[in-house]
């Protein structure tokens, strides 16, 4: 099953027009620290996706991240696993996976916790502009 899935997702990411993802993924919590600081400054959306490499609603929700990151332009897409970067999970009041943060100025302004694409979809479209 796992080679299967990779296999999945190999072929779900490389079907978008562009070829390359357009979310950013955070592997240092100093890094993603100095990023999230710098968007302070800017009035775009971010759409922090926390999750885990064995959630499987999470797994379930890559697709469609990847064709809200191609559709959405101008909002910034990031994923963050929880695992990894546990601080940055614990100081969003991260729960659950998937969860799903919406920032700008570096404050919350919506989260949608759980695998609901229409939902999440419904809540970037509310808050890009």
């Amino acid at each position: 099953m796992g080679a299967e899935f990779s296999s999945m997702h190999n072929a779900n990411g490389s079907s978008l027009s562009t070829r390359t993802s357009k979310v950013l993924v955070f592997h240092s919590s100093a890094k993603w620290k100095a990023h999230f600081e710098a968007s302070k400054q800017s009035p775009k959306l971010i759409v922090i996706d926390f999750t885990a490499s064995w959630c499987r609603p999470c797994r379930f929700m890559e697709p469609a991240i990847e064709e809200l990151a191609a559709k959405y332009t101008d909002v910034e897409f990031i994923k963050i696993d929880v695992d990894e970067l546990m601080d940055v999970a614990q100081e969003f009041g991260v729960q659950a996976m998937p969860t799903f943060m919406l920032i700008k100025k570096g404050k919350g302004v919506d989260k949608v916790v759980g695998a609901k694409k229409e939902e999440l979809q419904n809540k970037i479209e509310k808050h890009r502009v």
